[in-house]
Formats: structure tokens, sequence, C-alpha cells
């Protein structure tokens, strides 16, 4: 029995597909009822007015307007405070 593979063989030939996570839609725009604006894994982003979250994090509108982004402060269980971002539409 040979203690070699013969032939080179490798552990590291393993790629994932990307996910294309981000921001879909820039602050200012116009869009549609329905439109994903965010595609992100956790609350990176919190919805705001006229926003919704899928399951898997996903914020999209729920009127037709204008997008803007805004920050909120948080406070955390330990009294840290962080500045979250806090995606709304205004509705036009």
């Amino acid at each position: 029995m040979a203690h070699k593979k013969s032939a080179g063989t490798t552990k590291n030939g393993r790629d994932s597909n990307p996910k294309y996570l981000g921001i879909k839609v820039a602050p200012g725009s116009l869009i549609q009822v329905g439109s994903i604006l965010v595609r992100q894994r956790g609350t990176d982003i919190l919805p705001g007015k006229n926003v919704s979250m899928g399951k898997d994090h996903t914020l999209f509108a729920d009127k037709n307007g204008l997008v803007s982004l805004t920050y909120k402060r948080k406070v955390h269980f330990d009294n840290s405070v962080i500045k979250k971002k806090v995606m709304n539409v205004v509705p036009s």
C-alpha cells in the first residue's frame, strides 16, 4: 500500500457561489412597492418607516417613494451605545 496518493490531490479545491449581498438601491432613489432595498446577513441595516424585513433579513419597500438612510442610537444590554443604520421610504 502506498502512503502517498499518486497524482496531485488538494485539500482546498472548494469555493462557494457569490451571494450578491449589499445595498441594492441608493438613498435618494425613487422606488416601487416590493423593491428590494438591501440584501444582508443579520440586521446590519434596520427597517424603518414603510420598510419590511424578510426572513433572510432582506429589506424591501412597503410603499412607493423616496429611499432615505438615517441613523439611530441603540443601547445594548451592557449599556454600550452604538449607531445603527435605518432604511426608510418617504411616500411621494
